[in-house]
């Protein structure tokens, strides 16, 4: 329906908005569905085109994308279209696809979805950027456990929309509750340092987390805020006994960072004290690189931020290959749909 969507640059001039009273400078659902996340020529375009008797045009868009990556945010651009009459084939979340193979085809009305190409492209190129760079990640570490600790580097408004990708792209969780939970699992995480530094000991909140939060919630404790690793390793270790899963190394870069020593120390020294069952799970400015060396050292798990939260989107481009049936395409692309048998209708 185009009713109330932004179609006419009076509409733009009377968009009004109350800076003051805005929370966040992020849009809602409903700035993005009535077009005023899109650029402006958009617009210009269909007041061309309703000019000329031709805002209804049939056509077929096809999108490709420039480089190579992961498919991700099909979900938002569907919801994006589900109040028009087009039809739509794409690629399945999840799949893997090539630089400049069509990843989606939309067929119909132009009127009714031309309005919203910046914002389909938008979803598709930060969610699948997203998505690449934690499956570049997990293909490291197929075996051990990958969280997404992202949502502190990017703005809260698409925090849940990049750690819902990361999950997509094949992580095993995130920390950020409504990402998790639009993945369709429960976030995961246990204490930051700053509880530690307000209590003052790394043991008093272990035995308090203990004591208190559900068995249901890991027992997994960071051990490089006040004393030597190792050392806050084992006197962790020694009062919870089996009921701790694992410690967290997330030693700053200004003491050197995590090292595969320090793992290798770490495991060594707990294995000896009879703690094989204790894991080690590694944070702090991880990259696929670093995951593999950590890996090699005995490191169990990983939490991964800005590797993926920082990812490059993916350029996407939108291109009309049909008009009222028949090929067409600009220069330096061929007229015609393109086939690709991946597709698969969607709506």
């Amino acid at each position: 329906m185009t009713e109330d969507k932004i179609l006419s640059l009076q509409q733009v001039e009377d968009f009004k908005i109350d800076k003051n009273n805005r929370i966040l400078y992020s849009a809602t659902h409903e700035e993005v569905l009535k077009g005023t996340t899109t650029d402006v020529y958009f617009v210009k375009t269909y007041e061309i085109l309703k000019a000329l008797n031709k805002e209804n045009t049939q056509v077929v868009a096809e999108i490709f994308a420039r480089k190579a990556g992961v498919f991700c945010g099909l979900p938002e651009v569907l919801n994006l279209l589900k109040d028009t009459d087009v039809e739509v084939w794409s690629l399945q979340e999840g799949e893997e696809f090539q630089a400049k193979e069509v990843i989606m085809r939309i067929k119909g009305n132009y009127g009714q979805f031309g309005i919203y190409e910046t914002a389909i492209l938008g979803i598709l190129a930060s969610s699948s950027g997203w998505a690449t760079a934690a499956r570049e990640v997990k293909e490291i570490a197929p075996d051990n456990s990958v969280l997404v600790f992202g949502a502190r580097h990017v703005h809260p408004a698409v925090a849940p929309v990049m750690e819902r990708s990361a999950i997509i792209g094949g992580v095993d969780g995130a920390s950020c509750i409504l990402g998790a939970k639009l993945a369709g699992v429960e976030p995961k995480g246990t204490v930051p340092h700053a509880v530690i530094l307000i209590v003052g000991d790394t043991l008093e909140v272990a035995k308090t987390y203990d004591e208190i939060m559900p068995v249901t919630e890991s027992r997994l404790f960071l051990v490089d805020t006040f004393k030597d690793e190792v050392e806050e390793t084992l006197r962790v270790a020694e009062v919870l006994g089996e009921k701790l899963q694992g410690i967290r190394l997330d030693t700053p870069s200004e003491r050197g960072g995590v090292t595969p020593a320090l793992i290798e120390e770490v495991r060594a020294r707990l294995d000896m004290a009879g703690f094989n069952h204790v894991k080690i799970f590694v944070s702090g400015g991880l990259t696929p690189e670093r995951v593999k060396i950590l890996k090699e050292a005995g490191a169990d798990a990983f939490g991964v931020g800005s590797y993926i939260s920082g990812a490059p989107a993916i350029d996407m481009t939108m291109d009309l290959k049909e008009i009222d049936g028949k090929p067409i395409a600009k220069r330096g692309r061929i007229p015609g749909i393109t086939e690709n048998i991946r597709l698969v209708k969607v709506i």
